[in-house]
């Protein structure tokens, strides 16, 4: 079988999984945040923090509690680093310096899940399993509580409740990710995924000489890493790892679990709203650029010039032959294109032009489909502002699932779209001018510019991969990483909630026969224009500095 024809299979297959999965799963989410119902575990939960599931909460109230949780969450990961060298299980590795220990716990807290460590050589089982581990669920699922609430503020009327985020939570950890995650982390362990408690053990190498490997709860960490869209390895190779990603099928399972969710979730948006048409709409505007994405990456990596690609049948180097080339374009694609950050190839040894659409697909803002909840109000706001557009060519006032926009909902929206290209380019441009930044770089030119632009728009974006070449553990990258990582999660969170308050707050309108069918492939193909219109105006001068530039030379 040729190269070509079996990456375009296993992109067909992965097709096929995601449309049977999508209506089920879809709406079982709908009925898990709509049931007024409470399970005896989430009971006990809810005692044990002190929360009352059953109060309404505005979105200042929805918000601080996203705020104090995701707070808690990276003091307690931030200590646990700190203390590592006294607790069990740390198989002897030190504790972490304070300027990493803050990057990793930003990271994982974020749902970022960038590593400037080695993760064989840094942590112990108890930070991986309780500190980590933990924090893929719980990361993953506040960014569904915060989509969920976006889709409750267009489903309600007249209210500013967007219901209450410690029940969502909990509902997402206990009713969505950890069921999916133990059918998973079942699948990766009788594909080979290694799952135990091992210490560190000494082996042979093929060339001589001994190495050291340990072992750890990988499979149960590799599951919620992509289910979650976290990303980030047991092991310093991540998912190019034997030990997390051994054979073909679980590359392609591992690609199935960081779509699934973010797919599923424009169903549960269609069934909340009262129109699973809506939802449709949402999915084909996400599908067409992931598809599309998918085809340039290919043909970028297959088809690049030059007769030593060619006679290898493509641009193999950074790629595992066990996957191919087809394979890792479509991992690349999915991994940047959703928040996750996870790769079985090194994207800083793809041809220029297809580093270039992995740095496209995260400043498009991971939105098809996303990350788990951020993809999805990520791409409602762009329908905001695609809708706003759209009422100004036609001359009248703009309707979404018949609420206003109007100058308020705009404004939202607007910050919303505009605080991670200001984190991405006003940060490159420091890392580039000032001295220290510069001296990680091991590649000069524009390869060198696109490794700093692409750590600052994974980190901004809350992906977490990286171009190899570039020395991210020094204080300087270690600090302004972690609070791109913060202030790129949680500030977009902040007008999303009050976008989500002020359209639960109106008095829906009536449809006419001028309102735009925001349910028909017009609006779609309307959707992604806005999407690439306004993502080319803002990076264009980066990526042809970068990419584009290494690409064209």
């Amino acid at each position: 079988m040729s190269p070509v024809l079996s990456g375009v299979l296993q992109l067909l297959a992965l097709v096929a999984a995601l449309a049977l999965a999508h209506i089920p799963l879809g709406t079982y989410l709908a009925g898990v945040y709509s049931s007024p119902r409470h399970l005896r575990i989430e009971k006990w939960i809810y005692k044990g923090i002190g929360a009352d599931p059953d109060t309404g909460m505005r979105w200042p109230a929805y918000l601080r509690g996203v705020l104090a949780f995701s707070l808690a969450g990276v003091l307690f990961l931030y200590l646990l680093q700190r203390l590592q060298g006294v607790l069990p299980g740390s198989l002897g590795f030190a504790s972490i310096d304070p300027d990493q220990a803050f990057n990793t716990a930003a990271s994982f807290v974020s749902n970022t899940n960038w590593q400037s460590y080695y993760g064989e050589q840094a942590m112990g089982h108890v930070v991986q399993t309780a500190g980590l581990a933990v924090q893929n669920f719980v990361s993953a699922a506040v960014g569904i509580a915060v989509a969920v609430a976006l889709v409750r503020g267009f489903a309600r009327s007249r209210t500013g409740e967007l219901g209450n985020f410690w029940a969502d939570l909990v509902r997402g950890v206990v009713r969505v990710l950890v069921p999916v995650a133990v059918v998973g982390a079942v699948i990766l362990v009788a594909c080979g995924v290694v799952q135990n408690f091992s210490g560190i053990h000494e082996v042979g190498q093929f060339l001589g000489g001994p190495q050291q490997w340990n072992g750890g709860a990988v499979a149960s960490q590799e599951v919620i890493k992509e289910l979650g869209t976290n990303g980030g390895g047991y092991f310093n190779a991540n998912s190019a790892h034997p030990f997390e990603n051994p054979t073909p099928f679980t590359n392609l399972f591992e690609i199935f679990l960081i779509l699934l969710i973010p797919v599923s979730l424009t169903r549960t948006f269609g069934v909340m709203t009262g129109s699973p048409r809506q939802g449709y709409a949402i999915l084909g505007a996400m599908a067409a650029i992931w598809v599309s994405f998918v085809a340039l990456m290919m043909w970028t990596e297959f088809a690049h010039h030059g007769p030593a690609l060619q006679a290898a049948g493509g641009a193999t180097e950074g790629k595992e032959l066990r996957f191919g080339i087809g394979g890792s374009s479509l991992f690349a694609v999915s991994t940047t294109l959703t928040s996750t950050g996870a790769v079985d190839s090194f994207h800083s040894s793809y041809t220029g032009l297809g580093g270039g659409i992995t740095l496209l697909g995260m400043m498009l803002g991971e939105i098809a489909p996303g990350g788990v909840g951020s993809g999805l109000y990520g791409m409602l706001v762009m329908a905001v502002v695609a809708v706003f557009v759209a009422g100004l060519m036609v001359g009248r006032t703009p309707e979404y699932l018949g609420r206003k926009i109007g100058t308020r909902e705009i404004k939202y929206a607007a910050c919303y779209i505009l605080i991670t290209p200001a984190l991405v380019l006003v940060l490159t441009a420091a890392a580039m001018a000032l001295p220290t930044p510069g001296d990680s770089m091991t590649n000069t030119g524009a390869h060198g510019f696109s490794e700093i632009l692409y750590a600052y728009t994974s980190a901004a974006n809350n992906n977490g991969s990286a171009f190899a070449g570039l020395n991210a553990d020094t204080q300087w990258f270690n600090t302004t990483l972690g609070l791109a990582m913060l202030l790129g999660r949680f500030l977009p969170m902040v007008f999303v909630l009050a976008l989500a308050g002020s359209l639960a707050g109106q008095q829906p309108v009536p449809a006419t026969a001028g309102t735009l069918r925001t349910e028909k492939p017009l609006f779609s193909g309307l959707l992604v224009g806005a999407v690439l219109i306004i993502t080319g105006l803002t990076y264009f001068p980066a990526l042809a500095l970068g990419p584009l530039a290494e690409g064209l030379a």
